[in-house]
């Protein structure tokens, strides 16, 4: 197996990164690590984490209602 192919991070490991600087709270710390994500599949798990964020928000909202 390449070397590239082994460093790659996995989905799980970049919707944490993602979803730590969606709140705000990504240090420098992991910067480095961060330059090897791809930036499609950056904006594609970004997205998706919004979406699922916003429907939480939407679940929590109706049952606060009801």
């Amino acid at each position: 197996m390449p070397d590239e192919h082994r460093n790659k991070p996995g989905f799980l490991r970049m919707a944490r990164t993602i979803g730590w600087a969606l709140f705000g709270v990504r240090g420098r710390k992991g910067y480095e690590s961060d330059l090897k994500l791809n930036p499609v599949h950056v904006i594609l798990t970004g997205l998706l984490l919004v979406a699922v964020f916003i429907i939480v928000l939407l679940v929590i909202a109706n049952l606060a209602a009801a």
